[in-house]
């Protein structure tokens, strides 16, 4: 364990916050934590509560478990169970016979161990998926809640983003309708009931592709692709006021292609 185990915890929670377009004194609104302390973590002058990560993942809509496994091995570091034993001192010579084996096998398990943690991590997977649990849902000793606290509702989120506007965290959307274009793209029509709004999500785009909602009062939002595979792997319209019964039309426009549109 080393000190850029802390060093990239903060780097991931800075990559999150910016990727949500969220101001700290937006996820200061959103979070019972203040700006200065958003801050603070951020820049890892002070270490994160494991709660904060879990309400960052919350408004922003980012899967946890990974964030939260990092941070059990900075955790770590910082209460100083990763460091390294002392030296120990005359002992006798190694047990012989039966005891000695055991030892020894408990020694390798517990390397064998450490070694798989910090491999996991490093390769994006959560403790719970290392060790065969289920990452969701399954029991857990205490239930991180989830940050519920929109900064719009209905008309008020008229053209903004879900994100930003806290309405796109974890367990407050609901997928309405999910169609598949003749080319592969994806068009996922989106729902926030505490914000009374749409939208439509959208991956595989290329470059001049443009998605549009329209409502049944002529309103329409849309996104267009600047340049292909859009950051996170997806792109979205900004929302439009409506609930899960709301009539939409989804049009998915490719230059030099005719319009391919979808009932929402």
């Amino acid at each position: 364990m080393t000190a850029s185990v802390c060093e990239q915890l903060a780097e991931e929670l800075r990559a999150i916050r910016g990727r949500s377009g969220l101001s700290l004194a937006a996820l200061a609104s959103r979070t019972p934590y203040s700006k200065s302390s958003w801050e603070r973590y951020l820049n890892g002058r002070k270490p994160a509560p494991r709660q904060a990560v879990a309400a960052l993942c919350g408004v922003t809509g980012e899967p946890s478990g990974r964030l939260l496994a990092l941070w059990e091995l900075a955790d770590a570091e910082w209460s100083g169970r990763a460091r390294p034993a002392p030296a120990p001192g005359p002992t006798a010579p190694p047990g012989t016979g039966r005891d000695a084996a055991p030892r020894a096998g408990r020694h390798r398990w517990s390397v064998a161990v450490t070694v798989l943690v910090v491999g996991a991590v490093a390769a994006g997977l959560g403790l719970p998926a290392l060790f065969g649990e289920k990452p969701e849902g399954g029991a857990r000793g205490v239930e991180e809640p989830l940050v519920r606290n929109p900064g719009c509702r209905a008309d008020a989120c008229e053209g903004h983003n879900a994100v930003t506007m806290g309405c796109g965290g974890a367990g407050m959307i609901t997928t309405l309708a999910t169609h598949t274009a003749s080319d592969g793209r994806r068009l996922e029509l989106r729902h926030a009931e505490l914000c009374h709004a749409v939208w439509v999500r959208a991956t595989g785009l290329t470059q001049g592709d443009q998605v549009e909602l329209t409502l049944p009062t002529g309103r329409a939002q849309q996104v267009v692709a600047e340049e292909s595979g859009a950051p996170g792997g997806y792109l979205a319209t900004p929302m439009a006021a409506g609930n899960s019964d709301t009539d939409t039309r989804i049009c998915l426009n490719r230059p030099g292609s005719s319009p391919e549109c979808f009932p929402g």
